[in-house]
């Protein structure tokens, strides 16, 4: 039987793991990726490391770290999960390791290893690779499509849109008959100017709280003070979930914090039994919290309340400021910033135009779409990844049971 065409539109972890899984016997592949090199994303994730992917091997778990999509991917998630994205590595002889938040990394530390990967499992099969191809337009003729490129024409039978979520991207397939999300940024840090903050680029707090009452949104985590405001997973989480309503907002907003992430009355009663214990103790010398000595001080200078000053001797009014300002700092957020490298938006193909069972398009005939340019997004971790890697896997399936 004569091959069939499949083009690939986008060079990135969800076009190559697609490509990665297709029968070689039943199809020519070609992918078309508009810059100069493959597999960008997965060159900078996770610090040059590559975060593979998340160590959640229960779906239904799984689907509560992405704020939009998750009802979509429970059935995703059940057919490939993290453990058969580890499998499919380690089989490739390239072993993985899980660190103690449970993100998962190539024991080699780095994201080298997973595009030599990536590339010689493709390579393998005589597939093609086009960098520098940018498409202009898609049109169906007859039973196929033609792909319009500035280095020519492409014929396919099967068309995998795998382009990311740039505007031009969402464009193009909008102009196809899909129905647009609008894209926002989501997984972004805050920026903040505010004397708590100032000059303490760097500290970082373990088991912080952050709410925004006008959203009646709250999350902990880790966090950590930027050159710009805050930032870690507590922020991050946050920016996620609220992705939307915080563009409404043109990110200009209150957040109360919690430094500490204990209840305020804990707080004072941890104070106070310190005090009983450490009569003598100078404020400023006290080491009643997990914070950082310069951190503390901060504290106490925006609590009015002198370092040298015997702990014994300060009022309730002073140890409620105290208090205060560890455990309900309010502050002004006046813009974001993006995450490191790895921009991640909500937004792009409605998901109710896509079947999930092999991620076809409900729109167009033989069109799978995959990855980012789906309105599908995730907390930072590996969970942006791993979403890739199962829609890619569902579509190589889907494929290969066709002939």
């Amino acid at each position: 039987m004569q091959k069939q065409k499949i083009v690939i539109i986008g060079g990135g972890a969800a076009g190559f793991f697609c490509a990665a899984n297709l029968d070689a016997e039943k199809y020519y592949v070609t992918i078309l990726e508009q810059n100069s090199d493959v597999l960008q994303k997965v060159k900078i994730s996770g610090g040059g490391r590559c975060n593979v992917t998340h160590a959640c091997f229960d779906p239904r778990e799984l689907v509560g770290f992405y704020p939009r999509g998750h009802k979509e991917l429970l059935s995703v998630f059940h057919k490939f999960q993290p453990g058969d994205t580890m499998e499919w590595f380690e089989t490739r002889n390239v072993p993985l390791k899980i660190e103690g938040d449970h993100r998962i990394f190539p024991e080699s530390n780095s994201s080298q290893t997973i595009i030599n990967t990536l590339l010689e499992a493709v390579k393998a099969k005589n597939f093609e690779i086009r960098t520098q191809s940018v498409v202009s337009a898609i049109e169906k003729i007859e039973n196929q499509y033609q792909i319009k490129t500035n280095s020519g024409a492409f014929m396919a039978d099967y068309v995998i849109y795998a382009t990311g979520s740039s505007p031009k991207s969402l464009k193009l397939i909008q102009s196809l008959g899909h129905k647009i999300v609008p894209a926002v940024p989501s997984l972004f840090t805050f920026n903040i100017k505010n004397d708590t903050l100032k000059d303490l680029m760097g500290t970082s707090f373990a088991h912080a709280e952050v709410s925004i009452p006008q959203l009646k949104m709250d999350e902990s985590g880790p966090m950590l003070i930027t050159h710009w405001g805050l930032s870690g997973p507590a922020i991050l989480k946050i920016s996620a979930w609220k992705a939307r309503e915080l563009a409404d907002l043109k990110y200009q907003f209150q957040i109360v914090v919690n430094f500490l992430g204990i209840d305020l009355e804990d707080a004072v009663q941890t104070f106070k039994n310190y005090r009983q214990q450490n009569p003598k103790k100078t404020i400023g010398a006290s080491k009643i919290f997990d914070v950082t000595t310069r951190f503390w001080h901060r504290i106490l200078w925006l609590s009015k309340v002198n370092l040298d000053k015997n702990i014994s001797t300060l009022t309730s009014k002073e140890i409620e400021s105290i208090i205060r300002n560890l455990c309900q700092n309010e502050m002004s957020v006046t813009g974001k910033s993006t995450y490191k490298d790895e921009f991640v938006t909500a937004g792009g193909v409605d998901l109710k135009e896509i079947n999930f069972k092999n991620m076809t398009s409900r729109v167009l005939p033989n069109f799978y779409i995959a990855g980012e340019v789906i309105d599908i997004d995730a907390v930072t971790g590996g969970f942006n990844f791993q979403a890739c890697w199962s829609e890619a896997w569902l579509i190589a399936k889907d494929l290969n049971a066709r002939y």
